[in-house]
């Protein structure tokens, strides 16, 4: 199958490599990649030092933007935790698999979703937050009134932070 990257290269040759977004290189399996346009969920696990998974593993809103898995979070969560203490990989499984917590924790429904790793980042621009709350809007219009500001005043303050998540390969 001939992808964007490849007709890019072919038509352009090796200089257009220079033009593809950073983040959009890494290769995701097309599962993933169709998935990440249609699930509510990713399931998130940062990787610790070694390359294991952490024992948190946990569904999460999220929008994908430019090519990154991107959410917000409190700062006293564990995702936001894990980054803050540089453990900026993680592993995304994506699709619906019900609230991680009632799948109990011996449960591994969320690992026949699609999976990537990715490279974790916090994100500061006011404009991404934006972004994001506009997906969202669309995405789970039912809930995001209940929290749409919630996002916006904890960003502004300082108690949620926005994560964007790259795959990697």
């Amino acid at each position: 199958m001939l992808r964007r990257r490849s007709l890019l290269l072919a038509l352009l040759g090796l200089p257009a490599l220079a033009l593809w977004p950073r983040r959009a290189r890494a290769a995701l399996p097309e599962a993933a990649l169709g998935a990440l346009e249609a699930s509510p969920y990713v399931y998130v696990s940062p990787l610790r030092a070694d390359g294991a998974e952490s024992a948190c593993h946990g569904e999460v809103w999220y929008a994908w933007l430019d090519g990154r898995a991107v959410i917000i979070t409190a700062r006293d969560r564990w995702k936001a935790r894990a980054l803050e203490r540089g453990l900026a990989r993680a592993r995304l499984w994506v699709g619906d698999f019900g609230p991680w917590k009632r799948l109990g924790i011996e449960s591994e429904r969320f690992r026949q979703g699609p999976s990537f790793d990715a490279r974790a980042e916090r994100v500061t621009d006011p404009e991404v937050l934006e972004r994001l709350l506009a997906a969202y809007q669309r995405k789970y219009p039912g809930e995001i009134g209940t929290w749409r500001d919630r996002f916006r005043e904890g960003f502004a303050s300082g108690e949620r932070l926005l994560i964007a998540y790259t795959p990697v390969d």
